[in-house]
């Protein structure tokens, strides 16, 4: 991160800071519109997209930058970017369009829509930063492809559980140890949470019912744990992964052991969670070495006597650290977090409740699905549905509790765009998953 903190000091020291347009203005977008205003020299938030003006004027007062001046043209936006006045607009695609604006950052938690913000950003020239797991664990193996191709860079955000996996995984692997299981510290697992009961919560922080009820019902670490086996090329070693309760408190290094490491060390590795560990909400790496000399030093600096060892962060800051990712990718050219090729792990819908044939399936984080992560050769060949393309499709037939779906099970809604990159995502990969299965 020094070489990060210099060249944005660099940037600032010459007048030429990097440039961000972001869409969506909700409670992280709210965080990083903060953080980049107070704390980040050599970069600027100069436009705002959102669906409703009022809230990305809200992101900039809340940041002490007025509230913005509302733009309905490129000619507008051009002159309130060169006049350094923060921008405000409800059309996303003037922020895509802009030659004066070097990324995108996309933070609407949306699948549809942000799938358009992000193939429209990539299409015109623009690095694209997620703080977007559920779209990234849908199609993200597709949108990496598309902008390889355009000659810009595609990723998901440091600060979220699977950009600080990344970095403590790259620092694993750079100092010679071979990651084996790449895991997240959850406090929770509950996969029949819904809003209603986590109105509380939801109120007491500010956020909304359903994004928390995902985090609860297992969902959003499904798709974290999903994009950081996309980028890793690991798989998990069942659906749902292992996911063991740990007494609350207990050390990583500790909880770590009741995941069946030995039976994943000889292959390319597997991702998965604990419930109750300390510290949480951190996120950890196992790896092993074979060398005497290398294990005897490893004992010498308090890291046990192998033959796995434990390396963890103990927090991760979420908005704090997304302007490092927006540095990272505009000033190296340097991804977070990205798939590496074809998808290694997809997030399918399973039933939180008993549903009815006829019934339309609800949102992520709401009442009727949760998410669980499976080997995506395994997706492709049982023609299980992703949780990412869930939402609005109708049910052709009863499904009990705990059942995982499949597209025999229900009708797609006509016209979306998740659907036509989850076609040419399957078709662009489909040799790979074939020889994988």
């Amino acid at each position: 991160m020094l070489i990060i903190d210099k060249a944005l000091h660099e940037r600032a020291a010459a007048g030429r800071p990097i440039r961000v347009g972001m869409v969506g203005a909700g409670f992280m977008g709210r965080g990083v519109a903060l953080q980049i205003a107070t704390a980040v020299p050599g970069m600027r938030l100069v436009a705002i997209a959102n669906r409703h003006l009022e809230g990305a004027r809200r992101a900039y007062a809340e940041a002490g930058q007025g509230d913005g001046q509302p733009v309905a043209t490129p000619d507008e936006l051009r002159a309130a970017i060169a006049a350094g006045r923060p921008a405000v607009t409800e059309d996303w695609q003037l922020l895509c369009g802009a030659p004066e604006i070097d990324a995108i950052l996309e933070v609407t938690g949306s699948i549809d829509y942000a799938a358009d913000v992000v193939t429209t950003a990539i299409a015109r020239g623009k690095h694209v930063v997620l703080m977007n797991a559920e779209l990234d664990g849908t199609v993200g193996p597709l949108l990496k492809q598309s902008a390889d191709a355009a000659g810009v860079i595609y990723t998901n955000v440091d600060g979220d559980q699977p950009g600080v996996t990344l970095n403590l995984y790259r620092f694993v692997r750079g100092i010679g140890v071979r990651p084996v299981l790449c895991g997240n510290i959850k406090g929770l697992h509950d996969p029949y949470r819904n809003p209603t009961t986590q109105e509380d919560f939801a109120r007491k922080w500010h956020q909304k019912a359903h994004m928390v009820t995902a985090f609860a019902d297992g969902t959003k670490v499904s798709f974290e744990q999903a994009i950081v086996a996309n980028a890793t090329g690991m798989r998990v070693g069942k659906r749902g992964m292992f996911g063991p309760t740990a007494p609350a408190g207990t050390p990583i290094e500790e909880a770590a052991k009741l995941l069946p490491l030995q039976a994943f060390a000889d292959g390319h590795g597997i991702v998965d969670y604990v419930v109750g560990a300390a510290p949480g909400p951190g996120v950890f790496v196992i790896g092993t070495i074979e060398h005497p000399a290398q294990r005897h030093y490893l004992a010498l600096y308090k890291m046990g006597d192998g033959p796995f060892y434990c390396f963890y962060t103990p927090y991760h800051l979420c908005h704090f650290e997304v302007p490092n990712t927006i540095a990272r990718a505009v000033l190296f050219g340097d991804a977070a977090i990205a798939p590496a090729g074809p998808p290694c792990v997809e997030v399918i819908a399973a039933a939180k409740i008993d549903l009815e044939a006829g019934d339309e399936l609800d949102g992520l984080g709401h009442y009727m699905t949760y998410g669980l992560c499976e080997n995506a050769d395994i997706v492709r060949r049982e023609g299980l549905l992703p949780m990412g393309v869930a939402p609005g499709c109708r049910l052709r037939r009863a499904v009990g509790r705990d059942e995982a779906l499949r597209y025999a099970d229900v009708d797609v809604p006509a016209g979306r765009l998740i659907d036509r990159l989850r076609d040419q995502q399957d078709a662009a990969f489909a040799r790979a998953l074939r020889s994988a299965a």
